[in-house]
């Protein structure tokens, strides 16, 4: 089963969100390694999602676990039991839906644009994988509306959730 993962993840596991805490930072390593261990990553084919980490963490593979974490995307984007590439469809600028597979719902024309591509990879893969997420506070205020849609958001840390 395949998981897809945002970048804000590895950011918390390299202590590089200031609002993770001691726990959050631990699940999410704890998340990443069991990645790096069997494998299933899933990112899109324009190579976006890995342009980010690399934009964020690096390629050094250090100082942090996020930074080796995309190092590792890198170096195993070629082998497919590792990570996969899923096709996904861009749409012309202008609307509020980036990509073709992104779900066609008003209750998400707020969802970050700069994540849909990881809800179009979700969604284009047919696994119905998990997308995991740290500390981004949009996954959690779209929620209900990623749910009904049938994507399935994995919260690392919940205690990082807004109020309300």
């Amino acid at each position: 089963m395949g998981v897809v993962i945002d970048t804000n993840v590895a950011m918390a596991a390299s202590r590089l969100s200031p609002q993770a805490d001691e726990r959050c930072v631990a699940g999410c390593i704890k998340r990443l390694c069991e990645v790096q261990t069997s494998g299933g990553l899933l990112i899109d084919d324009k190579g976006l999602i890995l342009r980010e980490y690399i934009n964020n963490l690096g390629l050094k593979g250090q100082p942090g676990a996020g930074h080796a974490f995309a190092k590792w995307a890198h170096d195993h984007q070629a082998i497919p039991v590792s990570v996969r590439q899923v096709a996904i469809t861009p749409r012309p600028m202008g609307g509020w839906r980036r990509y073709d597979e992104f779900p066609d719902r008003d209750e998400l024309s707020t969802f970050d644009k700069s994540d849909q591509k990881f809800v179009a990879v979700a969604v284009a893969s047919e696994e119905n994988p998990a997308i995991l997420n740290a500390v981004d506070s949009d996954w959690w205020n779209h929620r209900a509306a990623l749910t009904a849609a049938g994507v399935h958001v994995e919260f690392l840390c919940p205690q990082r959730a807004p109020p309300g």
